[in-house]
């Protein structure tokens, strides 16, 4: 290989990203906690380097105090570096689930209480045996994107699943915490929105709805992937506590589909920005959440019951409700 490119450090290319990040040398440098003239020293190594190789400099200087400019060279090898660093990293992280040394969980926000009573029963013996409890936050709409990418080893979460019906997915393995179903928080009245609402009452609604999550996968599930175009959706929101504020200031009139638990909560006037607001019952026969423990498969049964991903998901069982 050419001595140029084995002259290349991991380090470099974290630099080389951090300027294609920043477009300046010197915002790269207080991001990364060091002096300018050491950015500056390793892009003009690598713009020799790649000169070289590619015939072409990575970087460009346009003047003092504007932005630098990236070459087509340097933006695929901006590209390059990123998949490179990104993949050294996975085999690591893919090294370190092998051996044990490391488990990582992924869990939304609402099920950090879930994982905290299982890792009571294994806190000990991880510290004894040096394992390091990786913590990450996920949202519903990556959990089976992150499962199967290896990202996470066990995610906390909710699922959509058919009312019902067992488990379909057996490439996952899932401890059940609880199926529930959901509800409508709203501002409009009894006579546009009584006690109780099925489904297909849903296209008369004014809806307040996310753009991604577990009750979009519901509104996908009940009307298809291109639900939006059958419903009245009055507003769409990236939080709840925004759509639960937004009714309440009542710039919008509509209500807002959640949670059953969090109907529960509501209706007990234990909601503070949901003062105000009525909840009235979603009845849906098709399909139900499923608030569980998820894992792969194959992952927990090529590992011998004492691995730290196996003992983790025993102490998930052992707090799991009994039927």
């Amino acid at each position: 290989m050419p001595g140029a490119l084995l002259d290349t450090t991991m380090d470099q290319l974290r630099t080389l990203l951090t300027v294609h990040e920043t477009r300046s040398a010197l915002r790269a440098a207080r991001a990364l906690g060091r002096e300018q003239s050491s950015v500056q020293k390793q892009l003009d190594t690598l713009n020799r380097n790649f000169q070289e190789l590619c015939g072409e400099a990575l970087v460009v200087k346009q003047g003092r105090g504007k932005d630098v400019l990236f070459t087509p060279t340097g933006e695929s090898l901006v590209e390059l570096a990123r998949e490179t660093l990104a993949e050294w990293l996975d085999g690591i992280h893919e090294c370190r689930r092998k051996l044990g040394t490391t488990v990582t969980v992924g869990t939304t926000r609402y099920m950090l209480d879930t994982l905290a009573k299982a890792w009571h029963h294994v806190a000990d013996e991880f510290r004894e045996r040096d394992v390091d409890l990786k913590v990450v936050h996920i949202r519903t709409k990556d959990i089976w994107t992150k499962l199967e990418t290896r990202e996470v080893d066990v995610v906390c979460g909710s699922v959509v699943t058919r009312a019902g019906q067992g488990w379909e997915r057996p490439e996952f393995d899932v401890i059940e915490w609880r199926r529930g179903g959901l509800a409508l928080l709203t501002n409009l009245p009894e006579t546009v929105v009584g006690e109780r609402v099925r489904v297909p009452q849903l296209r008369s609604v004014p809806l307040v709805v996310p753009g991604a999550g577990l009750i979009a996968e519901f509104l996908r599930g009940w009307f298809g992937p291109d639900y939006r175009q059958g419903l009245d959706i009055a507003a769409e929101i990236d939080e709840i506590q925004y759509g639960i504020s937004l009714l309440r200031s009542n710039l919008v009139q509509g209500a807002m589909i959640v949670t059953s638990g969090l109907g529960v909560v509501a209706s007990n006037n234990e909601l503070r920005e949901g003062g105000g607001l009525r909840v009235v019952e979603l009845s849906d026969d098709s399909l139900e959440r499923l608030v569980g423990v998820f894992a792969r498969t194959d992952e927990l049964s090529k590992h011998p019951a004492d691995h730290p991903l196996n003992l983790l998901w025993s102490a998930f069982k052992a707090e799991a409700p009994r039927p």
